[in-house]
Protein backbone atom coordinates (compact mmCIF):
# COMPACT_ATOMS: atom_id res chain seq x y z
CA UNK A 1 0.00 0.00 0.00
CA UNK A 2 1.11 3.45 -1.20
CA UNK A 3 1.14 5.29 2.16
CA UNK A 4 1.81 8.87 0.94
CA UNK A 5 -1.22 11.20 2.32
CA UNK A 6 -2.89 8.19 4.28
CA UNK A 7 -3.29 9.18 8.08
CA UNK A 8 -3.33 6.52 10.67
CA UNK A 9 -4.04 6.46 14.11
CA UNK A 10 -2.06 4.00 16.42
CA UNK A 11 -3.55 3.82 20.15
CA UNK A 12 -0.71 3.20 22.79
CA UNK A 13 1.97 4.46 20.30
CA UNK A 14 4.59 6.11 22.76
CA UNK A 15 6.14 2.81 23.97
CA UNK A 16 7.17 -1.07 23.00
CA UNK A 17 5.69 -1.95 19.49
CA UNK A 18 3.18 1.01 18.98
CA UNK A 19 6.58 3.21 19.04
CA UNK A 20 8.34 1.23 16.29
CA UNK A 21 4.31 1.10 13.91
CA UNK A 22 4.32 4.52 14.58
CA UNK A 23 8.14 4.91 13.35
CA UNK A 24 7.80 2.87 10.29
CA UNK A 25 4.64 3.80 9.19
CA UNK A 26 5.84 7.35 9.44
CA UNK A 27 8.97 7.23 7.73
CA UNK A 28 6.83 5.14 5.23
CA UNK A 29 4.75 8.71 4.10
CA UNK A 30 1.54 8.20 6.49
CA UNK A 31 0.51 11.07 8.42
CA UNK A 32 0.29 9.17 11.84
CA UNK A 33 -1.22 10.32 14.75
CA UNK A 34 0.60 9.24 17.92
CA UNK A 35 -1.68 8.30 21.15
CA UNK A 36 -0.15 7.74 24.57
CA UNK A 37 -1.14 9.58 28.24
CA UNK A 38 2.24 10.95 28.58
CA UNK A 39 2.73 14.00 26.50
CA UNK A 40 6.66 13.96 26.61
CA UNK A 41 6.91 10.77 25.67
CA UNK A 42 4.05 11.73 22.89
CA UNK A 43 6.04 14.87 21.76
CA UNK A 44 9.32 12.86 21.69
CA UNK A 45 7.88 10.11 19.08
CA UNK A 46 6.62 12.97 17.13
CA UNK A 47 9.92 14.26 16.83
CA UNK A 48 11.49 11.25 15.92
CA UNK A 49 9.03 10.47 13.51
CA UNK A 50 9.31 14.85 11.91
CA UNK A 51 13.39 14.43 12.08
CA UNK A 52 12.73 11.49 9.73
CA UNK A 53 10.96 13.24 7.37
CA UNK A 54 7.65 12.09 8.14
CA UNK A 55 4.34 14.10 9.27
CA UNK A 56 3.16 13.43 13.57
CA UNK A 57 0.83 14.72 15.57
CA UNK A 58 0.00 13.80 19.45
CA UNK A 59 -2.94 12.74 21.09
CA UNK A 60 -3.69 12.34 24.57
CA UNK A 61 -5.82 10.16 26.79
CA UNK A 62 -6.44 7.64 29.08
CA UNK A 63 -8.20 4.83 27.78
CA UNK A 64 -8.99 3.73 31.19
CA UNK A 65 -11.83 6.80 31.08
CA UNK A 66 -14.92 6.53 28.45
CA UNK A 67 -14.95 9.77 28.51
CA UNK A 68 -11.47 10.14 27.58
CA UNK A 69 -12.03 7.91 24.75
CA UNK A 70 -14.72 9.90 23.64
CA UNK A 71 -12.88 13.43 23.81
CA UNK A 72 -9.82 11.35 21.71
CA UNK A 73 -12.28 10.80 19.27
CA UNK A 74 -13.65 14.09 19.15
CA UNK A 75 -9.72 15.18 18.92
CA UNK A 76 -9.29 13.30 15.84
CA UNK A 77 -12.22 14.14 14.14
CA UNK A 78 -11.53 18.40 14.54
CA UNK A 79 -7.79 17.44 13.49
CA UNK A 80 -8.45 15.29 10.09
CA UNK A 81 -11.57 14.96 7.79
CA UNK A 82 -9.46 11.75 6.65
CA UNK A 83 -8.52 8.09 8.59
CA UNK A 84 -7.63 5.61 6.62
CA UNK A 85 -6.34 2.94 9.38
CA UNK A 86 -6.84 2.44 12.67
CA UNK A 87 -4.60 0.13 14.83
CA UNK A 88 -6.21 -0.07 18.32
CA UNK A 89 -2.78 -1.53 20.35
CA UNK A 90 -2.91 0.24 23.39
CA UNK A 91 -2.87 -2.47 26.21
CA UNK A 92 -2.41 -3.61 29.97
CA UNK A 93 -0.37 -6.69 30.84
CA UNK A 94 -1.04 -9.58 33.23
CA UNK A 95 1.47 -8.36 36.18
CA UNK A 96 -0.50 -7.55 39.15
CA UNK A 97 -2.60 -10.00 41.16
CA UNK A 98 -5.17 -7.60 42.64
CA UNK A 99 -8.43 -6.81 40.84
CA UNK A 100 -8.36 -3.02 39.21
CA UNK A 101 -11.37 -0.62 37.83
CA UNK A 102 -11.19 1.34 35.46
CA UNK A 103 -12.66 5.28 36.34
CA UNK A 104 -16.11 3.72 34.93
CA UNK A 105 -15.97 0.69 37.35
CA UNK A 106 -15.13 -1.71 35.17
CA UNK A 107 -12.85 -4.41 35.69
CA UNK A 108 -9.67 -2.67 33.76
CA UNK A 109 -7.82 -4.63 31.19
CA UNK A 110 -11.28 -5.67 29.87
CA UNK A 111 -11.73 -1.77 29.90
CA UNK A 112 -8.69 -0.93 28.39
CA UNK A 113 -7.69 -3.94 26.75
CA UNK A 114 -11.05 -4.36 24.49
CA UNK A 115 -13.65 -1.98 25.96
CA UNK A 116 -11.29 1.24 24.94
CA UNK A 117 -11.19 0.03 21.37
CA UNK A 118 -14.63 -0.88 21.04
CA UNK A 119 -16.00 2.53 21.56
CA UNK A 120 -13.31 4.65 19.66
CA UNK A 121 -13.71 2.22 16.70
CA UNK A 122 -17.46 2.94 16.82
CA UNK A 123 -17.27 6.78 17.35
CA UNK A 124 -14.45 6.98 14.51
CA UNK A 125 -16.28 4.61 12.12
CA UNK A 126 -18.01 7.55 10.21
CA UNK A 127 -14.78 8.95 9.38
CA UNK A 128 -12.80 5.30 8.33
CA UNK A 129 -16.39 4.57 6.15
CA UNK A 130 -15.81 8.04 4.62
CA UNK A 131 -12.19 7.30 3.85
CA UNK A 132 -12.36 3.71 3.05
CA UNK A 133 -10.92 1.80 1.82
CA UNK A 134 -9.58 1.83 5.00
CA UNK A 135 -8.00 -1.20 7.23
CA UNK A 136 -8.59 -1.84 11.29
CA UNK A 137 -6.30 -3.35 13.25
CA UNK A 138 -6.86 -5.00 16.61
CA UNK A 139 -4.02 -5.99 18.41
CA UNK A 140 -4.80 -9.12 20.46
CA UNK A 141 -2.80 -11.78 21.63
CA UNK A 142 -2.20 -15.87 21.32
CA UNK A 143 -3.08 -15.67 25.04
CA UNK A 144 -6.80 -16.01 25.11
CA UNK A 145 -9.29 -16.90 27.71
CA UNK A 146 -13.38 -17.78 26.72
CA UNK A 147 -15.11 -14.94 28.31
CA UNK A 148 -17.74 -15.58 31.50
CA UNK A 149 -20.65 -14.21 30.41
CA UNK A 150 -21.73 -14.34 34.39
CA UNK A 151 -18.83 -12.65 35.72
CA UNK A 152 -17.59 -10.48 32.85
CA UNK A 153 -15.80 -8.09 35.38
CA UNK A 154 -13.92 -10.94 37.42
CA UNK A 155 -15.79 -10.11 40.59
CA UNK A 156 -15.16 -13.92 41.72
CA UNK A 157 -11.78 -15.75 41.14
CA UNK A 158 -9.83 -12.66 39.57
CA UNK A 159 -6.00 -13.21 38.45
CA UNK A 160 -4.46 -10.91 35.90
CA UNK A 161 -3.42 -13.84 33.70
CA UNK A 162 -7.11 -14.59 33.15
CA UNK A 163 -8.29 -10.81 33.01
CA UNK A 164 -5.82 -10.60 30.21
CA UNK A 165 -6.61 -13.56 28.11
CA UNK A 166 -10.04 -12.60 28.08
CA UNK A 167 -9.96 -9.13 27.15
CA UNK A 168 -7.70 -10.12 24.54
CA UNK A 169 -10.21 -12.66 23.29
CA UNK A 170 -12.96 -10.49 23.41
CA UNK A 171 -11.20 -7.95 20.80
CA UNK A 172 -11.03 -10.97 17.66
CA UNK A 173 -14.79 -12.01 18.93
CA UNK A 174 -15.16 -7.71 18.14
CA UNK A 175 -12.78 -7.98 15.03
CA UNK A 176 -15.16 -11.10 13.51
CA UNK A 177 -18.61 -9.57 14.58
CA UNK A 178 -17.73 -5.72 13.11
CA UNK A 179 -16.78 -7.51 10.01
CA UNK A 180 -19.93 -8.91 9.12
CA UNK A 181 -21.77 -5.14 9.80
CA UNK A 182 -18.51 -3.43 7.50
CA UNK A 183 -19.38 -5.90 4.50
CA UNK A 184 -19.58 -3.60 1.50
CA UNK A 185 -18.15 -0.61 3.37
CA UNK A 186 -14.68 -0.71 1.84
CA UNK A 187 -13.76 -1.24 5.76
CA UNK A 188 -11.99 -4.06 6.55
CA UNK A 189 -11.20 -5.35 9.93
CA UNK A 190 -8.39 -7.88 11.22
CA UNK A 191 -7.25 -8.96 14.51
CA UNK A 192 -3.67 -10.40 15.37
CA UNK A 193 -1.30 -12.02 17.60
CA UNK A 194 2.27 -9.69 16.76
CA UNK A 195 4.88 -11.80 18.51
CA UNK A 196 5.15 -13.64 21.91
CA UNK A 197 6.76 -11.94 25.14
CA UNK A 198 8.15 -8.92 22.97
CA UNK A 199 10.69 -6.87 24.81
CA UNK A 200 8.02 -4.27 26.06
CA UNK A 201 7.40 -2.59 29.47
CA UNK A 202 4.30 -4.43 29.47
CA UNK A 203 6.06 -7.84 29.42
CA UNK A 204 8.94 -6.74 31.79
CA UNK A 205 6.32 -5.45 34.41
CA UNK A 206 4.99 -9.42 34.45
CA UNK A 207 8.33 -11.01 35.52
CA UNK A 208 8.77 -12.49 31.61
CA UNK A 209 12.53 -12.41 30.09
CA UNK A 210 11.46 -11.10 26.45
CA UNK A 211 11.98 -14.06 23.61
CA UNK A 212 10.87 -12.05 20.60
CA UNK A 213 11.87 -8.38 19.42
CA UNK A 214 9.10 -5.57 19.15
CA UNK A 215 11.00 -5.17 15.68
CA UNK A 216 9.43 -8.58 14.81
CA UNK A 217 5.80 -7.69 16.37
CA UNK A 218 6.01 -4.67 14.04
CA UNK A 219 6.29 -6.43 11.52
CA UNK A 220 3.04 -8.30 11.62
CA UNK A 221 1.41 -5.44 12.44
CA UNK A 222 2.31 -3.32 9.52
CA UNK A 223 1.55 -6.35 7.09
CA UNK A 224 -2.18 -6.14 8.61
CA UNK A 225 -2.43 -2.36 8.04
CA UNK A 226 -0.46 -2.44 4.91
CA UNK A 227 0.08 -5.41 2.78
CA UNK A 228 -1.74 -5.58 -0.76
CA UNK A 229 -2.82 -9.31 -0.05
CA UNK A 230 -4.74 -8.39 2.77
CA UNK A 231 -6.92 -5.88 0.75
CA UNK A 232 -10.85 -6.51 0.91
CA UNK A 233 -9.90 -9.70 3.40
CA UNK A 234 -11.71 -9.17 6.89
CA UNK A 235 -12.65 -10.79 10.14
CA UNK A 236 -9.46 -13.09 10.01
CA UNK A 237 -7.12 -13.53 13.54
CA UNK A 238 -3.31 -13.53 12.45
CA UNK A 239 -1.03 -15.57 14.35
CA UNK A 240 2.32 -12.91 13.47
CA UNK A 241 2.43 -13.01 9.89
CA UNK A 242 0.37 -16.33 9.57
CA UNK A 243 -3.47 -16.63 9.47
CA UNK A 244 -4.51 -18.63 12.25
CA UNK A 245 -7.41 -19.90 14.13
CA UNK A 246 -8.55 -17.86 17.61
CA UNK A 247 -10.42 -19.79 20.71
CA UNK A 248 -13.51 -21.40 19.76
CA UNK A 249 -15.70 -19.14 21.12
CA UNK A 250 -14.83 -16.56 18.54
CA UNK A 251 -16.32 -18.39 16.20
CA UNK A 252 -19.39 -18.39 18.39
CA UNK A 253 -22.45 -15.84 16.86
CA UNK A 254 -24.15 -16.37 20.05
CA UNK A 255 -21.34 -15.31 22.11
CA UNK A 256 -20.63 -12.55 19.74
CA UNK A 257 -23.97 -11.18 19.81
CA UNK A 258 -24.14 -11.29 24.02
CA UNK A 259 -20.21 -9.30 24.13
CA UNK A 260 -21.74 -6.73 21.18
CA UNK A 261 -24.70 -6.33 23.20
CA UNK A 262 -22.89 -6.12 27.00
CA UNK A 263 -20.71 -3.73 25.45
CA UNK A 264 -22.88 -1.39 23.85
CA UNK A 265 -24.83 -0.81 26.99
CA UNK A 266 -21.41 -0.74 29.02
CA UNK A 267 -20.27 2.44 26.78
CA UNK A 268 -23.81 3.76 26.66
CA UNK A 269 -24.19 3.25 23.28
CA UNK A 270 -27.22 0.67 23.78
CA UNK A 271 -30.20 3.43 23.15
CA UNK A 272 -28.60 5.27 20.19
CA UNK A 273 -28.19 1.91 18.07
CA UNK A 274 -32.03 1.03 19.29
CA UNK A 275 -32.85 4.23 17.56
CA UNK A 276 -30.88 4.08 14.82
CA UNK A 277 -31.79 0.69 13.72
Amino acid sequence: MDLQDKTILITGSTDGVGRVVAQRLGAAGARVLVHGRDAKRGKAVVAEIEAAGGKAEFFAADLASLAEIRRLAEAVRARTDQLDILINNAGIGTAGAKRQISADGYELRFAVNYLAGFLLTSDLLPLLKASAPARIVNVASAGQQAIDFGDVMLAGGYSGVRAYCQSKLAQILFTIDLAEELKGTGVTVNALHPASYMNTTMVRQAGVTPWSSVETGADAIVNLATSSALEGRSGLYFDGLRESRADAQAYDARARQQLRSLSLDLVGLATAKEEHS
